[in-house]
């Protein structure tokens, strides 16, 4: 027998753009991008195919996104961009008073108290009811059949499973959290290229396909999940889920020389990206990898995020509006904090008025960027046992400073950091994008924008160039591709800069791009398994 590691690629690879005409499915792991293919192919168009690679990815990639999780999604169809938030609220009995009784100062990570209302089903089934052409049961039987009959597990999925364990075998002890482990490491977890099987989430993925996740939020599933929880100490019940609805949102947008960049709005950090591309585009960039451009962007990701950071929420309960926030006169007087050196900046006070990504298209020019996620990693511990049901921990990003617009309350949906990404111009769509990867994601989405527009890479290259990610203060982290005269020209302008070891900290990117011809071009993150598929 062969014996390699399928963990170490020691020389430089290569991949080229994929380009097709029927149809295209990118996202980071191959058998699902193979799972939306073969429902294009069997009749379904783009949305269908974002639901079957959305579904297999909950059981191919379960360490970065789950059935219990939240999802949102940018949709192209019949000549408009439609928005999707399927995040999900706190429970009914979820305080911040009822917290710190609990002796908590900030919201935890773990447990029962941070998960919220999962979206994730909800989404599927109402993008297939609204855009979808094929039944529930047809999407998603990729899904099932990987979870029922096994599949190997790909080398950054087992990585990251791996060092999963190892944290909730040191740091979670308690019995509620022994579900996990029997769902995902029994014994330990698996090695790349291992045969793995997910009989109960099998199961649970047949049940949402065949009733569109009735039972998940009113029926026997909700039961299970309340149960669950409550008996780890949390809040979630039945009526909870019950009470459940999606949104259907109108996305938000900037114009970025001549490209309109679409996010969604809040509770979502979409609004960061579009903040930092509005204070970017009163600059002009020739050259990507100087120390001029990285400063500007990293200096205009941070005042981006000092004000999403102090003013997203629900929104609901914001205080200031997008608009606001997103205009040109706010956007010049934040621009004139950006000088030479590194900066702390504060918000502003404007004038008032764990993650998976996947991209798909089609040959009718319907085009889908979804996102979904359980946030870290496997998210809250809890598993409700029998399901595959790993619930996520989204609630951990509410504040507990009730003079905070993020403090967590009853049916309020906390700030949420996953975004999908969307291009367009003059009105014509030119396709999805994102980059997953908790709080990087909108600095990735600028990156990416910059990439394409400023530097006219193609979708490829503008996944392979390296990449930053400011992490707080004056701290940035670079990856070891980044050229050495960009480390020492950042830091002569007072940033703390580190070289990041981890491929995964750079988040994990997917591009479809339309030309004028209906030619689909695709990449595909090369820090993962990601697979970009056409025909």
């Amino acid at each position: 027998m062969l014996s390699f590691d399928a963990q170490n690629y020691p020389y430089p690879s290569h991949r080229n753009v994929v380009y097709a005409q029927r149809g295209m499915v990118a996202t980071s792991q191959p058998l699902a991008a193979q799972a939306g293919l073969q429902v294009l192919q069997a009749g379904g168009n783009a949305i269908d195919a974002a639901v079957a690679t959305a579904a297999a990815l909950t059981v191919l990639e379960p360490s970065a996104n789950g059935i219990g999780g939240d999802a949102f999604a940018l949709v192209w169809h019949g000549g408009k961009l439609h928005g999707l938030n399927a995040s999900g609220p706190a429970a009914a009995a979820s305080t911040a008073q009822s917290l710190r009784q609990l002796g908590h100062s900030v919201m935890p990570k773990y447990g029962a108290l941070p998960v919220t209302v999962p979206g994730t089903p909800a989404a599927w089934a109402a993008l297939a009811q609204r855009f979808g052409r094929l039944p529930l049961t047809q999407s998603m039987a990729p899904a099932i059949r990987y979870a029922r009959d096994g599949y190997p597990v790909s080398p950054s999925v087992a990585y990251a499973w791996q060092q999963a364990t190892k944290l909730f075998r040191a740091n979670l002890k308690e019995a509620h959290f022994q579900s996990w482990f029997d769902t995902f490491a029994p014994e330990r977890a698996p090695l790349a290229g291992e045969i793995q099987r997910l009989a109960g989430h099998a199961d649970t993925l047949q049940a949402i396909a065949e009733d569109g996740a009735a039972s998940f939020y009113r029926g026997a599933l909700a039961e299970r999940i309340a149960a669950c929880v409550q008996g780890a100490g949390g809040h979630l019940s039945a009526a909870d889920l019950a009470a459940y609805e999606v949104q259907w949102v109108d996305p938000i947008s900037v114009n970025y020389r001549g490209f309109d960049v679409w996010e969604i709005p809040p509770n979502g950090h979409g609004l960061v990206a579009l903040i930092a591309l509005n204070l970017l585009k009163g600059f002009d960039f020739s050259e990507r990898d100087t120390v001029l451009t990285y400063h500007r962007q990293i200096e205009a990701i941070k005042l981006a995020f000092a004000d999403g950071q102090a003013h997203i929420a629900d929104p609901r309960h914001m205080r200031v509006s997008v608009a606001d926030l997103l205009s040109d006169a706010y956007a010049d007087e934040r621009r004139a904090l950006i000088g030479e050196s590194a900066s702390l900046p504060l918000p502003g006070t404007p004038a008032r008025g764990g993650t998976v990504y996947l991209s798909t298209a089609d040959a009718e020019g319907n085009m889908v960027s979804l996102i979904q996620s359980n946030y870290m990693g496997f998210g809250s511990g809890l598993v409700v046992p029998g399901t595959g049901i790993a619930l996520h921990n989204r609630g951990n990003n509410f504040s507990l400073d009730d003079a905070h617009p993020n403090c967590i309350a009853p049916g309020k949906r906390p700030y949420h950091t996953i975004i999908p990404g969307f291009l367009t111009h003059g009105g014509v769509p030119v396709g999805p994008f994102g980059v997953m990867g908790g709080f990087m994601q909108p600095q990735g989405h600028v990156q990416m924008v910059m990439n394409t527009v400023d530097f006219h890479l193609n979708p490829q290259a503008a996944l392979d160039a390296p990449r930053w990610e400011w992490e707080k203060g004056q701290t940035v982290n670079i990856e070891h591709s980044t050229g050495e005269h960009l480390f020492r020209g950042l830091a002569a302008r007072g940033h703390e800069v580190n070289w990041q070891n981890n491929r995964l900290a750079f988040g994990r990117g997917q591009i479809i791009w339309r030309d004028k011809a209906g030619v689909l071009c695709g990449g595909t993150e090369p820090r993962t398994d990601g697979a970009v598929v056409g025909w």
